[in-house]
């Protein structure tokens, strides 16, 4: 699926589809190492020189923004600039886990009495360009998962979004607003897994000792558009240090997502 966009004085064709091949997995890997090491500032250890890579990989499904206006270093036409990674409940459990899991304790989603019907998806490793960070972008990211819930009954999803730089009280505001408004309800939040080097408190400053409305603006742009969809977090922060980052946890089950987002979304699907 596409649409024609502009950007300035230019118009660019943009597609979504998933990663069809090795040279589809490299273009996102070089990408999310030009977003999350060049430009972020992610220390973590990589095998491969200019390229983002872990071993999951492998195991999941890659959704991709390319513009077929701009010459493919790797892809035989077009650029990629954005991306997404999705795992799957099912093969993350035929496997080694949910990436977040490392962070997060994912036993409420897992497990829980309450759980949702339907596959957890894991939502990862999003990202796009600069000059393509723009509303049309991320709705086409969005059409390509609405597109992959329906077709495989996704009933709740999930992943970890981040604040730059590991000091979560540079982000005090945004945190505690996050607190105060919109934890997960308790039989459906996740929370940080004990580690003084890596574990922070999500609240940061008590109710009413802070402005909510920059707080709200204070939000990255992912975070602000997850709450739009209706997604709410689990409990506590993680520091990572290896991607420079303050990482929170979300939590989207498709039937909350909000009326003006569900249409969007089923239209897509």
């Amino acid at each position: 699926m596409g649409q024609v966009i502009g950007l300035g004085k230019e118009q660019r064709r943009l597609t979504v589809r998933l990663a069809h091949d090795a040279a589809d997995l490299l273009a996102v890997q070089k990408l999310r190492w030009q977003v999350f090491f060049e430009e972020m500032g992610a220390q973590a250890e990589t095998l491969l020189r200019d390229l983002d890579a872990d071993p999951y990989d492998a195991l999941c499904d890659h959704l991709l923004v390319i513009d077929e206006d701009q010459p493919g270093t790797m892809l035989a036409q077009g650029q990629v600039v954005g991306t997404y990674r999705l795992l799957r409940e099912s093969v993350a459990r035929a496997a080694d886990g949910f990436y977040s899991a490392g962070e997060f304790d994912l036993a409420p989603l897992i497990g829980g009495d309450n759980r949702v019907a339907g596959e957890l998806l894991e939502l990862g490793r999003s990202c796009v360009l600069p000059a393509w960070r723009t509303s049309a972008t991320i709705s086409l990211l969005w059409r390509g998962i609405a597109d992959y819930i329906a077709r495989h009954q996704i009933g709740l999803m999930f992943g970890c979004a981040s604040f730059s730089g590991i000091d979560p009280d540079a982000h005090a505001e945004a945190l505690s607003f996050l607190a105060h408004n919109f934890l997960a309800a308790p039989e459906q939040r996740p929370s940080v897994r004990p580690n003084a080097r890596s574990a922070a408190a999500l609240e940061r400053l008590a109710r009413g000792t802070y402005d909510e409305r920059r707080a709200m603006l204070c939000l990255p742009p992912l975070i602000k558009g997850y709450l739009r969809c209706g997604a709410r977090f689990g409990d506590g922060a993680y520091i990572d240090h290896a991607f420079n980052t303050v990482d929170v946890c979300v939590v989207l089950p498709v039937e909350q997502i909000s009326q003006r987002y569900a249409t969007r979304f089923s239209a897509a699907a």
